[in-house]
């Protein structure tokens, strides 16, 4: 939000410098993010001054340029060409001297220097009043007055208009700073605290009267609880036209382009009190009657974006007895705005919903400076005050007459909330005792009025307007800021507890994981848990029924609660390939979200994602392609590190993969793995190989919770490796020679390993060959020849008998 400083000092007389406000409004809560310089003329005519034309005669080398004489004030006359028609002797003129910088229409810089045209030197420009920013005209020189004294610079004679413009982040539930007077009514409460006493100055309404009632426009509100609060006023015998020059500057020195002196005055109002208006061509208000109401859905309105709509029956309209004409607190209609040909307009100022108006905009993608307000909650109590403030302002730069008395709907009025405050509360809290005389001065100084005092504390009644403050706490946030966070001492001694978790806590076993797979080379994403229902097309185990929908969707990309990690992952996959970032590895622990008949459900996940090559091309390594058994290999990972050890594998159900594995442990799923399906990626403009596994975490933590470790003397005694090189029927795996070694020697035998395969025409058709080695040995002694060789013969033999192996 801008501030202009200039504008602040118009509610609170105050010459501080600039950046020693900024300070000041930064501590009380409204952060100033920068500071920034306005001109009213860019450059602020800096370097133009008056010049005196001497002498003007044709140019001897070109017939459409002139050669002049020029008193600028100097020790001596400059000669400058011109090419300008009305150029003459005599004249008093703008002249732009050696090294002054000036501004296209764009807003680019050029500056003057000396030179020569057509053969003649020129020591300046004489400027036309589109070239210094005051005008649009191009038709010829500005010419100035004759009494004025060469050598005067032009800043002293146009009145250039210097400010300050503070950006201030304004945090949401700062509704009440939304406009200029409440900063200012903010920055006295800073004052006072330091004992700057100084008057917050408020907007006069003193020539609001009433001239005659010849422009009735009656009022009809269907739903007292989308408008509280409605009034209007008609005001006829209006000029269009341009808004003064000091209230153009206003609105230009916080980034508003003016439009005509009605729509200004308005805007003007807005960014002054807080409060949005909205005038209508009273003319084009069919019946002469304003009805606010909500619409049959599917209504067609064209508003003043030249964007045609479709209403939603929700949407607050403000209609004649014929057609909608603006939706209420957002934006105006394009048919009944006011236009170069208004007479009359009748002033809308109101209070909607802030959820009503929060639902429409965010329905129709709109942003307005009025939303912005009305979402956040304006000041029911400012709504008459702002439109007699906003029509005396049309009546003094517009002229027109007030011609109907102020029409009021407001039939439940509010009032302020009530709250006691503790002293033993406040003291707690802030953790250092506090004067009851600087609370209540703080109180009183933002408008908080302390009804009665007791021993034990304060009766308050809160401002309407402040629609954050609710709560004693939201009260002692109140005192704080202005009382300032910088006043509060700290103390020598800082007390703390222990607490004692488990270390299967949910968080700490995504630490252990996150960092493990860190360091295999992935990369965590964090991704939307909000999506688009379009990508349940993509399997038939995600049903439109349970998806989880938005009641209010910022888009239709963001409609629904994820039921699948996958899209998100592919999104962001997608998102790096287009940056030509092939290789990738990424992580994500997330929620997925279904909604079901009898309940709603959120199961956590792990997921991974995998694509294009394991390591980044480099000199000393072989690259290979991520693939199936690379991701089995990492998934083997995540249970090693959990002390998941025994795991049954089945064909995967999931339709997303093309193939795949589902990993159970105990009986609980823990994980589903494989390749993703190509017509899935196609359609993310993925044309690389896919590989993606789900992790079920809610029972990984469960197994982990689960693991005993056992903690075991390492061997003194040397291991024993051997060998076979088996000639299998090619339908036999690694898996079944693996559980026959270690169903045969479950004492001795440590490790089994599959180290070659061979297939190909040297073997018997349907059979291959595998070599694998078995590592033996004992704890408490040296094995022996004759223990080894019985231990291996046992396992030819049951390799003979229950698989059919042949030694090679």
């Amino acid at each position: 939000m801008k501030i202009s400083y200039n504008w602040l000092k118009q509610f609170l007389h105050i010459d501080w410098k600039a950046d020693k406000t900024a300070e000041l409004l930064t501590d009380l809560g409204l952060e100033v993010e920068g500071i920034s310089e306005f001109e009213s003329v860019k450059g602020g005519l800096k370097g133009i001054v008056v010049g005196h034309v001497l002498t003007c005669v044709k140019h001897p080398n070109a017939d459409k340029l002139k050669l002049t004489t020029v008193d600028i004030g100097a020790d001596a006359p400059v000669q400058i060409v011109c090419g300008a028609p009305n150029v003459d002797k005599g004249q008093k003129v703008p002249v732009a001297t050696i090294g002054t910088t000036l501004y296209t229409a764009e807003g680019e810089a050029w500056k003057i220097k000396k030179g020569k045209i057509r053969g003649e030197e020129s020591h300046g420009m004489i400027c036309a009043e589109d070239e210094l920013g005051l005008g649009q005209s191009h038709e010829g020189i500005m010419v100035l007055a004759d009494d004025l004294t060469p050598g005067t610079p032009c800043a002293d004679i146009f009145e250039v208009e210097l400010d300050t413009v503070f950006e201030i982040g304004l945090t949401p539930n700062r509704a009440d700073a939304m406009s200029h007077f409440g900063v200012a009514r903010d920055l006295r409460a800073g004052l006072i605290q330091q004992e700057i006493k100084k008057e917050l100055i408020t907007p006069p309404v003193t020539n609001f009267n009433v001239e005659n009632r010849s422009l009735k426009v009656t009022v009809d509100v269907d739903n007292n609880e989308l408008a509280p609060r409605y009034c209007g006023v008609t005001i006829s015998n209006l000029e269009i036209k341009d808004s003064p020059d000091w209230l153009k500057n206003r609105l230009r020195s916080i980034g508003l382009t003016p439009k005509n002196n009605v729509v200004d005055a308005t805007n003007y109002v807005l960014h002054e009190l807080g409060q949005p208006l909205h005038a209508f061509d009273a003319n084009k208000i069919k019946g002469h009657k304003i009805e606010v109401k909500t619409v049959a859905a599917g209504t067609k309105f064209t508003t003043l974006d030249d964007v045609e709509r479709e209403l939603h029956e929700e949407d607050l309209m403000i209609c004649d007895e014929e057609k909608p004409l603006c939706i209420a607190g957002i934006l105006g209609g394009k048919d009944s705005g006011v236009t170069e040909n208004t007479t009359a307009i009748f002033l809308e100022s109101a209070y909607f919903n802030p959820v009503s108006v929060r639902k429409t905009a965010k329905r129709h993608g709109l942003n307005t400076d009025a939303s912005f307000r009305f979402e956040r909650g304006i000041d029911i109590q400012n709504v008459e005050y702002a439109l007699r403030r906003a029509a005396s302002l049309i009546k003094e730069i517009a002229g027109g007459d007030i011609t109907s008395d102020i029409v009021e709907l407001y039939p439940k009025r509010v009032e302020d909330h009530e709250v006691f405050l503790t002293y033993e509360k406040i003291n707690k809290l802030i953790g250092q005792n506090i004067p009851g005389e600087t609370i209540k001065s703080i109180l009183t100084s933002l408008d908080i009025k302390v009804k009665n005092v007791s021993e034990s504390g304060m009766g308050l009644a809160i401002p309407f307007y402040r629609v954050d403050v609710q709560r004693q706490v939201d009260v002692i946030e109140e005192i704080l800021r202005v009382y300032g966070y910088n006043n509060i001492n700290f103390t020598t001694k800082l007390n703390a507890s222990i607490a004692t978790t488990s270390r299967f806590e949910d968080y700490k076993l995504q630490n252990v994981i996150g960092n493990q797979l860190a360091s295999q080379g992935f990369y965590e994403i964090m991704a939307n848990s909000l999506t688009t229902i379009d990508y349940n097309k993509h399997s038939e185990n995600l049903k439109d029924s349970n998806s989880v929908a938005m009641l209010n969707p910022l888009s239709s990309d963001l409609s629904v609660l994820r039921q699948s990690m996958l899209f998100s992952g592919l999104e962001a996959i997608s998102h790096n390939i287009n940056r030509k970032k092939l290789n990738l590895k990424f992580f994500e622990f997330g929620k997925t979200y279904h909604n079901y008949l009898d309940k709603r459900i959120e199961n956590k996940h792990l997921s991974l994602f995998l694509t294009g090559k394991q390591e980044d091309e480099n000199w000393y390594a072989t690259q290979n392609k991520s693939d199936f058994f690379y991701l089995k290999s990492c998934i083997e990972t995540v249970f090693s590190k959990l002390g998941i050890r025994k795991t049954s594998s089945s064909p995967v159900e999931n339709d997303v993969f093309q193939e795949g594995l589902s990993l159970k442990a105990n009986k609980l799923a823990v994980v589903e793995f494989g390749v993703i399906k190509p017509s899935i990626t196609a359609d993310f403009d993925i044309k690389q190989e896919v590989l993606f596994a789900d992790f079920n975490w809610d029972n990984i933590i469960k197994l982990a919770k689960q693991n005993t470790i056992v903690f075991k003397e390492i061997s003194k005694y040397p291991s024993v490796k051997r060998d076979f090189a088996l000639l299998l029927d090619t339908k036999v795996n690694f898996k079944d020679l693996y559980d026959i070694a270690f169903e045969t020697e479950k004492k001795f035998l440590k490790e089994v390993n599959l180290f070659d395969v061979y297939t190909g025409d040297k073997l018997p058709k349907g059979k291959k060959s595998y070599a694998v080695s078995f590592t033996l040995s004992d704890d408490k002694d040296t094995l022996k020849d004759k223990q080894i060789d019985k231990i291996m013969s046992k396992l030819r033999n049951n390799y003979e008998k229950k698989l059919g192996a042949e030694l090679r």
